[in-house]
């Protein structure tokens, strides 16, 4: 014996709820886009940056790769540690890495 609910849902499509995946670098080129600053070092995306680029590691990954495609410039600095960096501020509705 069926009910009507399983009446009902025989016409439906199965639901799909795939969540997208953004890769890390990909957010922090987003957040990037909404820094109110010229430039950024690596103290900021580490306090401010968005969740997936809060630790070392995928940081600098995540730095490496936009340096790469011409959305970030390193700056001299100080100190030889310190990594500093100018925003490329592209007219793009929405920017992405690959070019």
């Amino acid at each position: 014996m069926t009910t009507i609910f399983d009446r009902l849902d025989q016409g439906r499509p199965a639901s799909v709820e795939e969540k997208v995946k953004v890769s890390p670098t990909q957010r922090l080129l987003d957040w990037l886009q909404t820094w109110n600053k010229p430039t950024i070092c690596a103290r900021e995306i580490l306090m401010y940056g968005p969740r997936p680029t809060r630790n070392q590691k995928d940081a600098d990954a995540a730095t490496k790769v936009l340096q790469k495609y011409g959305w970030l410039v390193p700056l001299e600095t100080n100190q030889r540690d310190w990594r500093r960096w100018q925003i490329v501020r592209q007219p793009t509705i929405h920017p992405t890495i690959a070019g």
